[in-house]
């Protein structure tokens, strides 16, 4: 009974591609794994920006750093 947690950003995933997210992993568990479909949990949390970070830096400033 897998359970897979996917943690993205909140910038504006619509619920079609979160669908396809979940579809998608669980693709990959019964590809992969060999794993019931029917039994594999996938979990989508979006988490806001200011809460994310990347190399030491909000995922903003990380962002602004990258571009130079």
């Amino acid at each position: 009974m897998p359970f897979v947690n996917v943690k993205i950003t909140r910038e504006g995933a619509t619920p079609q591609q979160k669908a396809e997210l979940i579809q998608g992993v669980t693709d990959l568990l019964v590809q992969v794994l060999d794993k019931n479909p029917a039994t594999t949990f996938v979990v989508i949390d979006e988490v806001a920006t200011e809460d994310w970070g990347v190399g030491g830096l909000p995922v903003e400033a990380f962002r602004k750093h990258v571009q130079k």
